[in-house]
């Protein structure tokens, strides 16, 4: 019961929100304040429980280890981070105030979940009982633009489970277990000298995986609900959207790819060149779509495409070369840099358009005169997603073009080292725009304190990452190297 502590808080939280929110008639931001209590009671449940050895749950259904818990770390505290972000846009929502934290935390243990997945059965249920939660919050504007796209989200994302199940099915199929372990097992135990490569069966099973788990991080060619879907969202739903969603994607990614299908290494490099070009692709795309964007949310979403790219290119490189721990390594990394700089973003853009009523990039001209230190806080940003030295974004940059040469994949390192320089111009667009164009009018950023201690956090942490990453590096580096099956 106590391996399972921060699970338990936050769903004993999430319905303590519900039934707290029926006697609130006037001040709902108590809601916010239990809602963040009961996230650091989960952390705090969290780091007692990080030495343990690690050991399997629920007859080999889910694994507790150092790389389970550094996601649930991780996911807390984006989960906090974005409650706190979420403090003023509440209000546009008066009556539902405590359905939207307690779907906040529903998705929070969703993704906990698919950290933590060793079976192809909670793996599905993990991903559903997230999407579900991210299919509602989506549409909780209940106007046409939220409307529309928390539909188009739910098609798209129903399609996409739909191959995911079909892609596992096949895959228990042939292996006859859905434990990761008695998979990895099935492969291991095929005759000597059988070239896994001609198992087409088994290929489509992982092919048809890929396609579903594309969806879930945004990777090319499965991106087609970004744009549309992340300008209708509420905007700390879009920020949530696009790291903690997209991070938890990536953690069950890694886990399944890792874990069960880098022995033999025929069958790790096939898979490793399908992501390679979709990285490749992912990249490109993003990039080059984001250029013409007039919406700020809408150039984000392009720009997640674009970064679900760069993360791919670590997990070919981790497909390529298995018994490389860089790239591993620098997957994780590169998961919380985007994250802490998609944040700081996303914060300043809750604080901003609230204020000036728009999204789009044209109202943010002359916002360094008028508001220094929003217009900073979105510049520090925009450059550390860019991969500006000496910004967290810049080690992860270099952490992921390290680990691609190493996995003797020089040819997408210099794919990804091209698409940062395209980057450069839709990012330093709305820097000079804040800064180089004159103000239209002089309108006042109002904000609560726990946006601008969110503001704050999410600003400080892209620094540190960047000027002293050794003690998030240390973590990561344990959570790579424990990842059982």
């Amino acid at each position: 019961m106590d391996l399972f502590m921060p699970e338990i808080i936050i769903l004993i939280t999430a319905i303590l929100v519900i039934i707290t929110d029926l006697f609130l008639t006037k001040s709902k931001r108590y809601l916010a304040y239990l809602s963040l209590l009961g996230l650091a009671a989960a952390a705090v449940a969290t780091a007692l429980n990080w030495n343990n050895p690690p050991e399997m749950a629920f007859g080999g259904m889910l694994a507790l280890d150092s790389y389970s818990s550094f996601f649930r770390i991780l996911f807390i505290c984006l989960s906090g981070l974005v409650i706190m972000a979420s403090t003023d846009y509440v209000t546009k929502f008066k009556r539902f105030q405590g359905e939207y934290y307690a779907l906040v935390l529903f998705a929070l243990l969703g993704m906990i979940m698919m950290a933590s997945t060793a079976n192809l059965i909670t793996m599905y249920l993990s991903l559903e009982l997230a999407g579900l939660s991210f299919y509602i919050l989506v549409g909780f504007l209940k106007d046409q633009n939220s409307t529309e796209s928390a539909l188009k989200y739910l098609l798209l994302g129903g399609v996409a489970s739909a191959m995911l199940v079909f892609g596992l099915v096949i895959i228990y199929g042939f292996s006859g277990e859905t434990n990761l372990g008695g998979i990895v097992n099935y492969i291991q135990t095929l005759p000597a000298g059988t070239d896994i490569t001609t198992h087409a069966g088994l290929l489509l099973g992982i092919i048809l995986t890929i396609t579903g788990l594309g969806f879930k991080v945004a990777a090319v060619p499965f991106q087609f609900w970004v744009p549309d879907v992340y300008q209708g969202s509420p905007t700390p739903i879009t920020l949530y959207l696009s790291i903690a969603s997209k991070a938890a994607g990536f953690a069950l990614f890694l886990r399944l790819f890792y874990t069960v299908f880098t022995d033999p290494l025929a069958l790790s490099q096939e898979w490793a060149l399908i992501i390679a070009i979709l990285a490749a692709v992912g990249m490109t795309l993003g990039n080059v779509l984001a250029i013409p964007q007039k919406n700020i949310k809408r150039m984000l979403g392009y720009s997640s495409i674009a970064h679900a790219g760069y993360i791919l290119v670590a997990l070919a490189a981790v497909g390529n070369a298995p018994d490389l721990a860089d790239g591993r390594i620098s997957l994780l990394f590169y998961l919380v840099a985007f994250a802490v700089s998609d944040l700081a973003a996303f914060i300043s853009i809750i604080a901003i358009s609230r204020s000036t009523g728009s999204d789009e990039i044209s109202s943010y001209e002359g916002l360094a005169k008028t508001n220094p230190v929003y217009a900073s806080a979105l510049t520090l940003a925009l450059l550390s997603l860019t991969g500006f030295p000496p910004l967290a974004g810049f080690l992860a940059k270099y952490y992921i073009f390290s680990a691609s040469v190493q996995a003797d994949m020089l040819w997408l390192m210099i794919i990804a080292a091209v698409n940062t320089v395209i980057s450069a111009v839709f990012y330093f667009n709305v820097i000079r725009v804040m800064w180089l164009r004159p103000a239209r009018q002089d309108v006042r950023v109002l904000a609560s304190w726990p946006l601008k201690l969110a503001l704050g956090i999410s600003g400080l942490a892209v620094l540190i990452f960047g000027i002293v990453p050794e003690t998030l590096l240390n973590l990561i580096e344990k959570a790579a190297e424990i990842i059982i099956h």
